[in-house]
């Protein structure tokens, strides 16, 4: 003969059960939460993806429109902006032959000191004592240069654990560790430097409005005529007053950024120095020289 369960009993057997119900309400609501973050982190990847995809071919496209012989699509590697759709994406790009830079391990001092005051704002003499800084830091003697310089014992002297190089520079980044640099005034100057041009005098057809004032050329109206010049009119180029031109097809070694935007908003930043040409891998168009991607957090 079966008995009742007391009425405490039934109590805790119920209270029990909707303990296990809001557990289990609690667990389902817990999966399908990280369901949803996952499903958003992979959308988010794969816009990501796409994003960069659209920045590199962007770069690709870049190098091609470069390399054309067609002057009238050709495009210029002066650093003036180009823009490209791909699909639903917008790309813009803009390309700078190196030889257009400043090479840090081929340029005097007077024209270092002229870049450092003309971009980086610093006075006269401030200008000549970091162009002498970097020339030591380039140079493989350890005499101090005549305008001020940094050899070992000036490294020493502003506790910095290492001396001056003593040989050439391997990147433009290594110009952060100069005596006398500092992040801001890098900031300012990096986009107007190379290592790969090789030249003691940059090529005024590529060169930036602050590379051309440190060259002592009137950047207005060389930029003016440079971008005036129409290529499909068959007219000549323009020229300096010395006959150097103001426009050319350029080296083949560039520095390019390549900023895509897909129709959701999603951005993706490659900025790069390339040369044009294999490197020996199957398939390959050009050989990085220095390479920074990014994307925008959508």
């Amino acid at each position: 003969m079966s008995r009742a369960l007391p009425v405490r009993m039934r109590g805790a057997a119920l209270l029990l059960v909707l303990w296990l119900i809001a557990l289990l309400t609690a667990l389902v609501g817990a999966f399908a939460l990280t369901a949803s973050v996952e499903g958003l982190q992979g959308r988010v990847l794969h816009r990501g993806v796409i994003a960069g995809e659209v920045a590199r071919a962007g770069l690709e496209y870049a190098l091609v429109r470069a390399a054309d012989p067609d002057p009238r699509r050709q495009w210029l590697p002066d650093g003036r902006p180009y823009h490209w759709t791909f699909g639903d994406a917008r790309v813009d790009v803009s390309l700078v032959d190196e030889n257009g830079k400043i090479d840090l391990n081929q340029a005097d001092l007077p024209l270092l000191a002229s870049l450092f005051q003309n971009v980086g704002g610093l006075e006269n003499t401030q200008a000549r004592t970091l162009a002498a800084a970097v020339l030591d830091w380039r140079d493989p003697d350890s005499l101090t240069q005549p305008e001020g310089g940094a050899e070992d014992g000036e490294y020493a002297a502003a506790e910095r654990p290492y001396g001056a190089k003593d040989a050439p520079f391997e990147s433009v980044a290594e110009l952060e560790q100069v005596l006398g640099m500092t992040p801001a005034l890098y900031a300012k100057l990096a986009p107007d430097l190379t290592v790969y041009s090789g030249r003691t005098r940059p090529d005024p057809a590529f060169a930036s409005a602050g590379v051309l004032q440190a060259m002592g050329i009137d950047a207005e109206s060389a930029i003016a005529r440079r971008r005036a010049w129409d290529p499909s009119s068959g007219g000549p180029a323009p020229v300096l007053e010395g006959g150097e031109p103001l426009v050319g097809s350029g080296s083949g070694t560039y520095s390019i950024d390549s900023r895509a935007r897909l129709r959701d908003g999603r951005e993706a930043m490659l900025r790069v120095v390339v040369r044009a040409g294999g490197n020996g891998l199957p398939g390959s168009a050009y050989t990085p020289l220095r390479w920074e991607e990014g994307a925008s957090p959508r």
